[in-house]
């Protein structure tokens, strides 16, 4: 019987660690995986990943890597992507990986706003390392220096795989934008125990603005541009998780710095597990060049964890390049969002 209750409570702990989606503090940094309308919104191509440590301070943390790469096809006015996912956490060796394709069109809505729906579709596969789980029960043994166990009840405990279904939009001009995201439309089921243990749906909205502050003369002529973006991110999934990220940063090509806060949006009610009102405070830097930028956050953990968690790390790193030189009319139908990624590159933008 107690076997029975360690397998089912470590079951409840997995699906309920992975019930809300894992995120990003740079999440402009991670476009793909905010919002499938920002698929193709390159000059032509682009490829970034991203790297999450979190709680650093506790054993086996949050570690949390992304790839993608998306490219504007002009012909069909449409950007196509590929999103690449791994979550790892916990010493049970336990992981979630996904593999997802984007596709968006660029509706021009007026000579200065841009509509970019999206779809993305996606392939996952959930669970934990069997060699790496212990119950000490007496009824395992180990090879080569990995725990395996005798006992059949320990196999109900494996894989889940899974299909998954998002849509997302985005309005955008040359110095607004404001977009909302829809994942998990299809609620997949992660049970890893054969019954049924669905993943809520993920509500995103999002938005912002970039404000010049070079006194509004062409920025051909400017020495150096600088501007602030102010944006904020609210995020739902399920009757229990409801987020919010706000704050600023402030750039002088090519630096960026920023300041962001995190926490329960006033509008929602308290969050009935943990009752956690608030999460962190984040600091962020990043270099920001014609093609290539690299930022680094650090997440002040505010919450009831404090300073024992260790708080967050993350780095990004984009690099957005041509294969082909883009034509003048793409450049005005289309004019690419400079918020998302924080750069000037004059030239493309005007």
């Amino acid at each position: 019987m107690l076997r029975y209750i360690l397998i089912g409570f470590f079951g409840l702990l997995i699906v309920h660690a992975s019930a809300q989606d894992i995120q990003f503090s740079q999440y402009y940094q991670a476009p793909l995986f905010l919002n499938p309308g920002f698929t193709g919104i390159t000059p032509q191509q682009r490829v970034v990943f991203n790297h999450r440590t979190q709680w650093p301070n506790l054993p086996q943390a949050y570690s949390t890597y992304a790839a993608s790469y998306d490219i504007f096809v002009e012909e069909l006015r449409s950007g196509f992507g590929m999103l690449l996912t791994t979550d790892k956490m916990g010493s049970a060796g336990w992981q979630t990986s996904t593999f997802n394709v984007l596709y968006s069109f660029k509706v021009r809505l007026t000579e200065k706003l841009v509509f970019s729906p999206g779809l993305v579709f996606g392939y996952g596969t959930h669970g934990i390392d069997q060699s790496k789980l212990r119950l000490g029960d007496g009824l395992e043994f180990e090879r080569d220096g990995e725990y395996y166990s005798v006992d059949p009840d320990q196999g109900r405990l494996g894989k889940q795989n899974y299909f998954d279904v998002g849509a997302g939009f985005l309005f955008y001009s040359k110095s607004l934008w404001l977009g909302a995201a829809f994942h998990h439309l299809n609620k997949p089921n992660l049970s890893l125990l054969g019954d049924v243990s669905r993943l809520p749906i993920k509500t995103t909205i999002h938005g912002g603005a970039r404000i010049d502050l070079s006194g509004g003369g062409p920025k051909r002529n400017a020495i150096r541009s600088s501007y602030l973006t102010p944006s904020f991110i609210i995020r739902t999934q399920g009757p229990s998780f409801s987020q919010m990220d706000i704050g600023v940063n402030y750039h002088i090509d090519p630096v960026s710095v920023g300041v962001w806060y995190r926490g329960k949006p006033i509008l929602f009610e308290k969050s009935v597990i943990g009752g956690i009102q608030q999460d962190a405070l984040i600091l962020s830097m990043g270099l920001y060049f014609k093609s290539f930028n690299i930022g680094y956050s650090y997440d002040f953990t505010i919450s009831q964890l404090q300073t024992a968690s260790g708080g967050a790390h993350e780095i990004s790193l984009m690099y957005e390049f041509q294969s082909k030189p883009a034509s003048r009319s793409v450049k005005k139908k289309y004019r690419l969002i400079p918020c998302p990624t924080f750069n000037s590159q004059e030239g493309f933008w005007n």
